[in-house]
């Protein structure tokens, strides 16, 4: 596995932090459009993770 041991911490900050700014700061945004911009902040936080950690760090010489 590449690094999920980072991915899934990263999505999970990016999704809580997504939801209590929108709920804080942007309560004029309709409900489900705060839901797909969190969906999307997550999606695109976790592919960047995916390919900015390395493939094997158990496997350095």
């Amino acid at each position: 596995m590449r690094a999920f041991k980072y991915i899934i911490p990263i999505i999970l900050i990016v999704g809580t932090a997504s939801i209590m700014m929108l709920n804080k700061n942007h309560q004029d945004v309709p409900p489900m459009s705060r839901i797909w911009i969190t969906l999307g902040a997550m999606g695109v936080s976790g592919v960047i993770a995916y390919f900015l950690f390395p493939k094997d760090e158990d496997k350095q010489e």
